[in-house]
């Protein structure tokens, strides 16, 4: 059987001495697109920044391939090809879209003559970047943000991408707008992702399989065909 690309084992993870994940247990599997629902305060967004290193956890496992993973860091996650598009964005409004992703490329570790075919790869798969390359982030959209944060997470051309509430701010038309490329990109590269979406109707859309958290833990496990429903839907919320 193929190991999952990303797993917890029995994960543990709190602020102040509270757990908000206690004996947390997933796996993400190669080759597909997981949504990670449910209400605030479930533990998504945690789950998320634990797996990537920014959040430490107290207890558990965190596996990548299988191994067992000692020490959880940015840098090195990215380096091995999992790559994270942020809450709230996360572009400095001071740069402009050039600078953010030459800055991009500079911390993944993209050799200097590598840097201008991977652009145009990113570019190739967000066509929209073209028409504000020179323009401050400050000054662009929020859906011009978003895909700004979107090419810089590609820029390492992950095989694993974590997504948190990509649709933060955005009408359900954009929010597809930005996601059907991504879904496009990972139909044909076989890349995973994680998605932590509270657009749960659009997010179904491109969705492989589907779980649903409460309080910390996971109580269903579905295929996005099984809550199609919305009346289901609510029963879980």
């Amino acid at each position: 059987m193929t190991a999952a690309v990303l797993q917890t084992d029995g994960l543990v993870v709190g602020y102040g001495g509270r757990p908000v994940l206690d004996g947390f247990d997933f796996a993400l599997r190669p080759g597909e697109v997981l949504c990670l629902i449910g209400h605030n305060g479930a533990g998504k967004s945690t789950l998320l920044k634990t797996l990537f290193g920014l959040v430490p956890r107290q207890a558990g496992r965190i596996l990548l391939d299988g191994r067992d993973l000692a020490v959880v860091q940015p840098r090195a996650l990215t380096a091995a090809g999992v790559s994270l598009v942020p809450e709230g964005r996360g572009v400095f409004p001071g740069l402009t879209v050039a600078e953010t992703m030459s800055m991009g490329m500079w911390a993944a570790g993209i050799p200097k003559e590598q840097r201008p075919q991977r652009l145009e790869w990113v570019m190739s798969v967000l066509p929209a970047l073209k028409t504000f390359y020179q323009q401050r982030a400050g000054t662009l959209s929020g859906g011009q943000q978003q895909i700004v944060s979107i090419g810089r997470a590609l820029l390492s051309q992950p095989r694993c991408l974590l997504m948190d509430e990509p649709s933060i701010g955005l009408a359900p038309k954009l929010f597809q707008d930005l996601l059907q490329p991504i879904r496009t990109l990972q139909q044909r590269t076989g890349m995973s992702i994680l998605l932590v979406e509270q657009n749960v109707k659009e997010a179904l859309k491109i969705s492989d399989r589907v779980i649903v958290m409460k309080s910390g833990a996971i109580i269903r496990e579905a295929l996005p065909q099984d809550l199609a429903d919305n009346a289901k839907l609510m029963e879980l919320y």
